[in-house]
Parts: structure tokens; sequence; C-alpha cells
């Protein structure tokens, strides 16, 4: 999947841009669920970066991880 490749940024600017399209209504059932599809895979795309800047944010503020704390995208 290419959202590997977003940052938390880039992946909420087009799950934005997404929604937008949605909302309007003129488009197509086809390219509508293709619209969700991707749209889903966004937002748990973002979800999975803010889950793991939490553990990391929980970390630092316990004292567990001020060592080696950095927001790194794998752990």
């Amino acid at each position: 999947m290419e959202n590997k490749e977003l940052t938390f940024e880039e992946a909420m600017e087009k799950l934005e841009s997404i929604i937008v399209k949605l909302e309007e209504g003129d488009v197509p059932l086809e390219e509508a669920l293709s619209f969700y599809q991707k749209g889903m895979e966004l937002s748990a795309f973002c979800h999975e970066k803010l889950s793991h800047a939490e553990g990391q944010l929980a970390k630092l503020m316990t004292g567990d991880g001020e060592k080696d704390f950095e927001l790194d995208e794998e752990e």
C-alpha cells in the first residue's frame, strides 16, 4: 500500500479531499465506492500513526522512554 510513504499530514489532506468529493454527491456509484475504500484505508493509516505517536508520548511522560524517545515511522 502506498500509504506507508505518506506523512500523517498528507494522508489527512487526501482523506479530506475524498470526503469533500463524496459530500458533493455528484460522483458515479463505482467511483464513490472506490473513493470510500481509499478513504477507509487512509483513515486506518492515520489512526495507526496517531496510536503510535500516543504510545511514544505516553512513554516519554512516564519516563520509560526518555533516553530513546524519537518519532520514528516504525517500532
